[in-house]
């Protein structure tokens, strides 16, 4: 995470908590000549909607404009993850078991840095992924310091 994104992180938690929200994500980006703070928000049952939204982007921009942790001008999102949130906390991976999801790798697992599989297993920090390699099942372990990133998926082939 960057230092900005870990800031930001630090800031907009209380407001989360204070709201009984989830604070999914903080990403900090250079789109072109335009940057982007954006801050992925959710409920602990999931979903949310556009008015909580707003009010966490009215909290947080307070905070913002008092604390002023970034120097370029930039814009301020605060959204849903979406139906393919990330999985980056132990509790992310904890609750995705039984759901498909889609692995990146930094080096190869056998043979291959890209999976798709059901999440079966998350234990001491270690993934276990039912995959399916065109028509071969396979069962993939894969430890949390190999994941370059991790998100939920959609199974179109269910």
């Amino acid at each position: 995470m960057s230092q900005i994104a870990t800031i930001i992180t630090e800031l907009a938690q209380p407001i989360t908590d204070e709201l009984n929200l989830e604070l999914v994500d903080v990403e900090f980006v250079k789109e072109g000549s335009i940057y982007f703070l954006r801050v992925y928000v959710d409920t602990p049952e999931g979903g949310i909607d556009i008015d909580q939204c707003a009010l966490v982007s009215e909290r947080l921009s307070v905070v913002l404009d008092e604390k002023d942790p970034i120097e370029p001008n930039y814009y301020l999102e605060v959204s849903s993850p979406g139906a393919e949130r990330p999985l980056k906390k132990p509790s992310d991976f904890e609750n995705a078991i039984g759901k498909y999801i889609y692995v990146k790798t930094y080096e190869k697992i056998k043979d291959m840095k890209e999976f798709y599989g059901y999440l079966t297993a998350y234990e001491d920090g270690v993934l276990t992924l039912n995959v399916l390699i065109k028509t071969r099942k396979l069962t993939v372990t894969i430890e949390s310091e190999q994941i370059a990133l991790a998100r939920l998926a959609i199974d179109f082939s269910a």
